[in-house]
């Protein structure tokens, strides 16, 4: 919810004025709104754009060089008055006529509507163009109805750069209307808006749904859909605008993936991913496309795609630079062809493998399928784990693992069915874990099993002997390379007990599986104690008395990870 506010009546009004107070070499205040700092050339038509505040950077922060001459600012979600738009327009004319742009929303008509009529009799020129892009509030066939949602930035963009060009207003009020007719937007929300100083956000969506056909102003989608994953939306999208695609459009398009306040930007980059393949594949080239934040609602958290059929002038309007506190885009960005990066095989999958006897390769065979039922333990509680280490640090030990052991399976299926040894096998696991995992554990574990894929080795069968001496290195490893003793509330403190004890069954002349059985047992007691230990290094160190209570995650992975290898 929007927390940060003194009178909420006013919020809009405060905000403007800490904007203006930021950005004084862009915008100079208007009663209603801002207009350029440094004026228009004489004669230039001036682009004046508007409506309520709540979606930042539209609209005042959209002010600028190669955009808008000025923005109109009513209260949050609110038309700004005729009396606002009417000052704001003469405060931005220099000569050239006015262009209102904005939303297609009954008050925002209606108020500048009526000052276009007192414009007029004070004998300005003066023309509006509607944003008209929201392909879920009214059927193709009554496109006159529709809202504008994220298309306003679109339209606005045109517009601006076209009066940048030095066209009358004539022809910026062509551009402008051409740009919207060929603007399609399409969105889902996944929670509700909340104003300023209100309790409760001013729709909610239920659980596992998504509102499909957002609109802007908190207002509720037109219908709740089952929610689903990146990829399938993406499908969604694209498909949904594909059906306005119009009659003589070519195969390039302006696009626009918007976040409404709550969806940030990793986000917003993964969904893009996905989009950008979909319409790839519907034979469609995107132009300078646009991923972020540019026509918000508050805390919304919401996406929207946006779709223009480019023709040649409304490509070169697209492209064209402006500088705005909200939006900068630089000049052209110069021909030639983009350098493309291949990443390397995680896997080492050609590279030369050390030389393996049967035996060697029989153990590897049976270490993958250890790694595979340690992989199905970690996803079965990687839930549980993340609320552990949520207590004091930042709850994403669990997704965190799992990432490890998924790319770790991988790694190791890919050498062993080249014929690698059980050292080689394991080698490529620790590699690929350390390297998707990242973050504290995936180096450290990456190192743990490097060191006891070193004792191993890739020749002779794999004894008790063998196992517990890597797992003795891997404390060597872990402990020099972390830093952490015992007692400091890690992972050390359960598995030092895990390697103590295996050396000992196996001294004792146990058998593998039971030396393994016992030093399990003995890391998940270790772990289960560390719940009464106050961390001394690591994220959660800070916070250690919040800790107190808690066992480790580390630790309690660990030993997770021991119990099941044990059994396996």
């Amino acid at each position: 919810m929007t927390q940060l506010f003194g009178d909420p009546e006013q919020f809009g009004e405060d905000a403007l004025r800490g904007f203006v107070a930021a950005h004084p070499d862009h915008v100079a205040p208007v009663d209603g709104g801002v207009v350029r700092s440094r004026p228009q050339a004489d004669g230039r038509v001036a682009v004046v754009v508007g409506g309520g505040c709540g979606h930042y950077p539209a609209f005042h922060g959209l002010v600028g060089p190669g955009l808008a001459a000025g923005a109109v600012v009513g209260n949050v979600f609110t038309s700004p008055s005729a009396r606002q738009a009417e000052r704001v327009a003469r405060a931005a004319d220099t000569g050239g006529g006015v262009l209102f742009s904005f939303g297609n929303y009954a008050g925002d008509r209606l108020n500048f509507g009526m000052a276009q009529e007192r414009l007029r009799h004070a004998g300005l020129d003066v023309r509006a163009v509607l944003v008209t892009d929201d392909v879920a509030s009214a059927p193709a066939e009554r496109r006159g109805e529709r809202r504008g949602i994220a298309g306003d930035f679109t339209v606005f963009k045109v517009a601006g750069a076209a009066a940048e060009e030095g066209l009358d207003l004539d022809g910026v009020e062509e551009a402008a209307r051409r740009a919207n007719d060929r603007t399609f937007s399409f969105g889902v929300a996944l929670s509700g808006c909340t104003l300023p100083g209100a309790d409760r956000p001013l729709f909610t969506v239920p659980d596992g749904m998504m509102a499909v056909g957002l609109g802007i102003h908190g207002e509720p989608g037109v219908e709740d859909s089952p929610r689903t994953d990146a990829a399938t939306l993406a499908r969604v999208l694209v498909t949904r605008l594909l059906e306005e695609r119009p009659a003589d459009a070519g195969d390039r398009v302006a696009a626009i993936l918007n976040g409404l306040g709550a969806t940030k930007y990793e986000e917003l980059f993964l969904l893009w991913g996905h989009v950008e393949a979909e319409l790839r594949a519907a034979g469609l080239t995107v132009v300078r496309p646009e991923v972020g934040e540019l026509v918000t609602s508050l805390d919304m958290a919401a996406v929207s795609l946006t779709l223009t059929w480019l023709d040649e002038d409304l490509e070169r309007w697209w492209c064209a630079p402006c500088d705005t506190p909200g939006y900068k885009r630089n000049t052209a960005l110069p021909a030639g062809a983009p350098r493309v990066f291949v990443r390397a095989d995680e896997t080492g999958a050609g590279a030369a493998l050390p030389a393996a006897d049967d035996a060697s390769r029989q153990a590897a065979s049976r270490l993958l399928h250890i790694l595979r039922t340690v992989r199905q333990a970690l996803h079965d509680n990687a839930d549980d784990l993340g609320r552990i280490d949520a207590v004091a640090g930042d709850g994403d030990h669990g997704r965190g693992m799992c990432k490890g052991i998924d790319a770790a399976v991988r790694a190791a299926a890919l050498v062993a069915e080249r014929g690698a040894g059980a050292g080689a096998t394991l080698t490529a696991a620790a590699d690929a874990w350390a390297d998707e995992a990242g973050g504290t554990s995936g180096v450290l574990w990456g190192a743990g099993l490097r060191a006891l894929a070193d004792a191993l080795g890739d020749t002779g069968a794999v004894d008790g002997e063998r196992v517990a001496v890597g797992v003795r290195a891997a404390l060597e490893a872990v402990t020099r390379l972390g830093g952490a003793r015992p007692g400091d509330k890690t992972l050390v403190d359960a598995l030092g007990p895990l390697a103590e004890q295996l050396g000992a069954g196996v001294a004792e002349g146990l058998s593998l599986a039971k030396a393994s059985s016992r030093a399990a047992e003995a890391a998940t007691r270790a772990a289960e104690e560390t719940a009464s230990l106050r961390p001394r290094t690591g994220r959660a160190a800070p916070l250690a008395e919040r800790s107190l209570g808690t066992p480790d995650a580390g630790a309690t992975s660990l030993a997770l990870c021991a119990r099941t290898a044990a059994g396996a």
